[in-house]
């Protein structure tokens, strides 16, 4: 039997002895730790500063590097007065550690973060939904004072709220392994975007951030602004469901402007209108760097579409933009996609505008985009009414073809009194005859 198998044992207390080889807890031991995490949520509540929080258990000091990382785990485990997490025993050695709602707690992240202090092993680590919280974190950012193998980290939905977005942020001021974090969820407001957002100017360790299901209004949007501006790091920035508009995109917007890093920008379900358009569609202009912007589930109206597209015609990078579920109409489908079309320099591949009723020009003109960039894929909604009018069209471009006849020369010889209409009657009677003519447009048959 391995390590790992004698420690999972050990979870099994009725099995091989195992009851007689798990020393008891220390008495007073859980006594104590209620009494510690009581007295950590009232420092929380008072805004305490300290940093107590030694991941050595209290007789572990010296024996601690002797044993092996199942068994200080499950050392770590007996000292918290937490239950192990067999996955993670079962896992031990891997690169990718994923322990999303295993519901740790504080306990359980102090118990972890003793045994990854010194681990060389997981370079991905996923801790989202554990109800880590204030107390929590803070065992996890001291491990990473001393852990140079972690490069991905989520800490998304766990109750992070200001003062854990405090304590993250002190740990990247100082980072220099990790290079995705996801936060989503914390409750973070605009004062938390400050911490974030002052940690992170000028940093260039961090690729991708996520601060999705936030709260972030306008005094956090001016903020992560400003570290765009001066953030020389970050690829992937995920901003969606948050309360961003007026002032707050417009900062944001501006930020964009002169970042020279980020690749793709991730800012649907939130309040971005025909006011918060048009500073983006300036730094579409001006941008280098964007790949993908998803602008799904905003405010965006025909006139935003405009807006934007003063930056559309003139950007040659954006690949993928993505509007669905936005409040415009077949009038804004066209505009868009009639920049992107006259726009010679254009990279556009991608356009999300499937929750948008477009008509039956839009779809001539997107063939006619398709002719210079064949792979181009656009998702778009239609009318059924406009299916059947396309698919005649074509049908009916198809019969003149086979007779040489132009559609100039067809209408022409209907409309024998020169009004420029044609009844539709006329018209369905035409077809069913074979056509007005069979030598129009040809000259008078010879006798």
């Amino acid at each position: 039997m391995d390590q790992v198998e004698e420690a999972l044992a050990v979870l099994q207390p009725k099995e091989r002895g195992a009851e007689e080889r798990r020393p008891a807890l220390p008495t007073g031991s859980q006594g104590e730790l209620e009494d510690q995490e009581k007295s950590t949520q009232d420092q929380e509540q008072d805004g305490g500063d300290e940093w107590d929080t030694d991941l050595e258990t209290d007789d572990a000091s010296n024996k601690a590097q002797n044993l092996s990382r199942a068994e200080l785990y499950l050392h770590a485990c007996r000292q918290t007065g937490t239950v192990p997490v067999s996955s993670f025993l079962r896992h031990l050695g891997e690169a990718n550690l994923n322990l999303n709602h295993y519901g740790l707690g504080p306990p359980g992240a102090k118990a972890l973060a003793v045994v990854l202090q010194n681990d060389n092993n997981v370079t991905n680590l996923e801790l989202e939904d554990n109800a880590l919280r204030v107390e929590g974190a803070r065992y996890l950012m001291e491990m990473l004072q001393t852990n140079i193998s972690i490069q991905s980290l989520n800490l998304s939905n766990n109750q992070l709220h200001l003062k854990g977005a405090d304590i993250i942020s002190k740990m990247l001021l100082d980072n220099y392994y990790i290079k995705s974090i996801k936060l989503s969820g914390n409750d973070f407001d605009d004062s938390a975007a400050k911490y974030l957002a002052d940690a992170l100017k000028g940093d260039y360790v961090v690729k991708e951030l996520d601060l999705s299901h936030n709260k972030f209004c306008d005094t956090g949007g001016e903020h992560l602004g400003d570290m765009l501006a001066t953030n020389v790091g970050i690829e992937v920035l995920n901003l969606s469901w948050n309360h961003l508009r007026m002032r707050g995109a417009v900062a944001l917007s501006a930020g964009l402007k002169v970042n020279s890093t980020l690749k793709q920008l991730q800012l649907s379900w939130n309040g971005f209108g025909h006011i918060e358009a048009e500073p983006l569609g300036q730094a579409l202009k001006h941008n280098s760097t964007l790949v993908l912007l998803d602008l799904s589930s905003n405010r965006i109206d025909d006139e935003a579409v405009t807006l934007l597209c003063q930056g559309l015609a003139t950007n040659d990078t954006l690949r993928v933009l993505k509007l669905s579920h936005n409040p415009m109409t077949n009038i804004g489908a066209l505009t868009l996609l009639q920049t992107v079309k006259n726009n010679t320099k254009s990279a556009v591949e991608e356009i999300d505008i499937s929750t948008v009723f477009v008509c039956e020009a839009f779809a001539e003109l997107l063939e006619e985009a398709r002719l210079r960039r064949p792979a181009m894929d656009v998702r778009y909604s239609v009318m059924s009414s406009v299916t059947r009018n396309l698919s005649a069209i074509q049908i009916f471009q198809k019969f003149l073809e086979g007779r040489n006849e132009s559609i100039m020369d067809f209408f022409q010889a209907l409309d024998e009194e020169g009004t420029m209409t044609v009844s539709t009657s006329a018209f369905r009677k035409a077809l069913k005859a074979g056509g007005p003519h069979p030598h129009a447009g040809q000259g008078a048959p010879e006798d």
